[in-house]
């Protein structure tokens, strides 16, 4: 049996340095493709980054975005994972 797992990635970056923290986060590649992957900024000059995977469980070995250069965010990234146990999907209005 699998699971979906989602893999949580998120960085807050130097003041002003927002947009290039998206930017290299944008351009990471991962060892291989997750289900989905979608990126998304906030205030504070924050990046954050979710994939999806079909995986046997939370522990199971996936690829993960690496740390920054230490001279473009403000402290180490924030990592966490989940596991999906119910999804809905909403029809377009």
């Amino acid at each position: 049996m699998t699971a979906t797992v989602t893999l949580m990635w998120e960085a807050r970056a130097v003041a002003g340095r927002g947009n290039e923290l998206l930017e290299w986060a944008r351009a990471q590649v991962l060892a291989r493709e997750p289900v989905r992957r979608e990126t998304f900024r906030a205030p504070q000059d924050r990046v954050l980054v979710l994939t999806w995977w079909e995986a046997a469980d939370l522990a199971a070995e996936l690829p993960e975005l690496p740390e920054p250069a230490a001279d473009l965010i403000t402290r180490p990234v924030h990592r966490w994972r989940f596991e999906s146990v119910e999804a809905e999907v909403s029809e377009p209005r």
